[in-house]
């Protein structure tokens, strides 16, 4: 059976994407780019490979979370997104027939039974699994 091995990221939504990622900066310390910021960390199993967790404030009329209305999405990663998505469908999930493949490695999205968006990541071969 396929599984999440971790948190990939948190997206959410705000009113001003600027003015949060200087309050975070200025208050958390979280320095971020126009897209957010990646917090690193190294797998408990091998250290030597390192894993990334995405924060990412997105603009309030954002249609990225779409067709659902919440002001977040988790983003979680997986070993293998083909397996993952496969075996979400066989279990009648709602499952998004687009899938990106990037340099930042695979994405897919599904619904849970309530409806919320969540997003499914494979990171690149190089990153942590």
């Amino acid at each position: 059976m396929e599984r999440v091995t971790g948190i990939g990221g948190v997206l959410f939504k705000t009113e001003d994407p600027k003015a949060m990622r200087e309050w975070y900066a200025q208050n958390l310390g979280i320095a971020a780019e126009e897209w957010g910021a990646v917090f690193e960390w190294r797998e408990n199993d091998d250290p030597s490979k390192v894993g990334q967790t995405a924060w990412s404030p997105m603009k309030a009329d954002s249609t990225y979370f779409d067709p659902t209305t919440a002001p977040f999405m988790l983003n979680y990663r997986v070993r293998d997104l083909d397996a993952m998505l496969a075996q979400l469908r066989a279990a009648g999930a709602w499952v998004d027939e687009k899938v990106s493949d990037s340099e930042f490695g695979k994405f897919g999205w599904a619904r849970d039974p309530e409806g919320r968006r969540f997003e499914l990541w494979q990171p690149p071969a190089n990153e942590a699994e």
